[in-house]
């Protein structure tokens, strides 16, 4: 595990590399199969407290997507809940202001704050509606999410910008803007240096781009695409969500699942 000290905006922004890139599909598939097999021993993983757990899925993904996980946090005991919103493609004020309404509803739904899961281009919406809707969320936690305000981190801005234009609606009206700070509520980034979708500085923020001592990140070996079934994953985010309200304390892996996790650092 590591958390990071550097400003993630020290070198020159540019994509994953194209080998990172090109293995993706394989590594997604070998940790797919590594979440079927140890599916049954996720169940000792920390149980919930009952919160809402709002869980958006990635860039060109649908709730689909994110199936095995809401499935494993209901089994855990939280009220989880996908966008049903359909693809995640466009970027416009009508699309940001359903995201805010399944906030609304879930935090309803369950009586009390929620947290939000967000996979790539979804975890850049889920910082963004804790900004918006702080009273309503108690934690955010990012996967793989191109955070830096840089595109250029990613080998996917020309498709975005070819479906929603160089600047969507929200940023013409200076929304969306200052990606790289935090929402006001304990946050959490889980990024892979070996991500072939988001080059894995594009996904770091700093100590001090939120609440003070209670913003992170967690290195995890993964690819983009298996971020959402990969079992490590799921054990930081389980281990994040079971943490009591107002009580968020850094990750530190314990025992056993601390052989999962890189003790490299963020350089």
């Amino acid at each position: 595990m590591s958390v990071a000290t550097i400003d993630a905006g020290a070198t020159r922004a540019r994509p994953p590399s194209r080998f990172h890139t090109l293995t993706e599909p394989g590594r997604a598939m070998a940790e797919y199969a590594s979440f079927v097999a140890l599916r049954p021993a996720m169940s000792h993983l920390p149980q919930g407290d009952g919160h809402g757990v709002l869980v958006l899925p990635g860039f060109m993904a649908t709730d689909r997507s994110t199936a095995p996980m809401r499935r494993l946090l209901s089994s855990l005991g939280y009220e989880t809940a996908g966008w049903d919103l359909g693809r995640n493609v466009k970027v416009d004020n009508i699309r940001v202001a359903e995201m805010a309404k399944c906030v609304e509803n879930l935090y309803d739904r369950t009586g009390g704050k929620i947290s939000i899961v967000g996979w790539s281009l979804g975890g850049v919406f889920a910082r963004e509606l804790a900004k918006m809707l702080p009273e309503k969320v108690r934690l955010v936690i990012s996967l793989g999410s191109p955070i830096s305000d840089d595109r250029n981190h990613t080998n996917a801005s020309r498709l975005f910008e070819w479906l929603n234009g160089k600047e969507p609606e929200p940023l013409k009206e200076g929304r969306f803007t200052g990606l790289d700070r935090a929402p006001p509520v304990p946050t959490t980034s889980i990024l892979t240096k070996t991500d072939g979708i988001v080059h894995w500085r594009g996904s770091v923020q700093a100590s001090d781009a939120g609440l003070p001592g209670q913003t992170e990140n967690i290195v995890v070996n993964a690819s983009h695409i298996g971020l959402g079934v990969n079992p490590t994953v799921m054990v930081a985010i389980a281990d994040r969500l079971a943490q009591p309200e107002g009580a968020w304390k850094p990750f530190v892996p314990r025992g056993f699942t601390g052989l999962l996790f890189p003790r490299d650092q963020l350089h």
